[in-house]
């Protein structure tokens, strides 16, 4: 398995397969319909202004999974906080590609000197929180039926990793 930047041209029809997958048949998306090819390209322009990387784990020219990260809130005292998603492909799951996708991106994370990691989770998916424990993130907080899909209120919990970076934070 080789991790390597993903590109509209080459992964985006991929990347919006397992996304739309998980809109439709899981609550990692708090979305009610799969995303167009066209939100898909927007998305990626979104991430290459940002200068936010999108890490894609791929074996045999196949994309397994990928990993991304993006703007926290839109406030300049929070310009060190990223928000970060990481998604396998559902033939792939319990092969450690999550684990490692979100080892890649924290090391991308600390490498542009962004603070703090923060990935907003099903309260119910069991699975992503065992994996961001593991890797040293805490439950900062759940918000409370804070969703609705599939006819039943969901809670979203927030988990985050402090990173030693920047080295010198500046205001402004």
């Amino acid at each position: 398995m080789q991790f390597i930047p993903c590109t509209y041209a080459q992964h985006g029809i991929a990347i919006l397969d397992i996304l739309n997958d998980a809109i439709i048949n899981t609550t990692a998306l708090y979305d009610y319909e799969p995303r167009s090819l066209s939100q898909m390209q927007d998305w990626f322009k979104v991430k290459e202004i940002g200068q936010f990387p999108i890490i894609g784990a791929v074996e045999d020219n196949q994309l397994l999974g990928f990993a991304s990260y993006g703007t926290f809130r839109a406030w300049p005292a929070f310009k060190y906080s990223v928000e970060h998603s990481v998604y396998v492909h559902r033939a792939h799951h319990r092969r450690g590609i999550g684990r490692s996708l979100l080892q890649q991106l924290t090391a991308q994370a600390t490498k542009q000197q962004y603070h703090t990691l923060i990935g907003g989770i099903d309260a119910e998916n069991t699975g992503s929180i065992a994996l961001h424990q593991s890797l040293g993130f805490r439950h900062a907080g759940t918000i409370r039926q804070a969703g609705f899909k599939f006819g039943r209120w969901l809670d979203l919990a927030f988990y985050q990793r402090l990173l030693n970076t920047p080295q010198t934070p500046v205001d402004g």
